[in-house]
């Protein structure tokens, strides 16, 4: 029965301490979907272009790069980010939200 224990108990330290870690990956991962859609809104609102970004980054885990670009008529911003937990884990979270320029909106018909 001892030895069992000694095999199962670290297995299930294992296997708690991987959930909480996927948890904290989606819930970055969620907050990188957050910071490039109100990156896409800043922008799409005509705002400067620090405002935007300045949005994208407070919505955004910390140490998440933020990128803004605009091609033709939408804004796109993308968000990458370093999972968190140990940094041996090669997984990158990220998020791309695409706006239309207010400004290319033009009157109905």
């Amino acid at each position: 029965m001892t030895a069992e224990a000694a095999l199962v108990i670290p297995a299930l330290v294992l296997f708690a301490a991987l959930l909480v870690w996927a948890l904290m990956a989606a819930a970055a991962q969620i907050r990188c979907v957050d910071a490039a859609r109100a990156g896409a809104r800043a922008a799409a609102r005509s705002e400067p272009v620090e405002v935007a970004e300045a949005a994208a980054r407070a919505a955004a885990p910390p140490g998440a790069r933020v990128e803004l670009e605009r091609t033709g008529d939408l804004w796109r911003v993308r968000v990458a980010a370093k999972a968190p937990g140990p940094g041996g884990l090669p997984v990158r979270l990220g998020a791309q939200a695409v706006a239309l320029a207010e400004d290319s909106v033009g009157p109905p018909p």
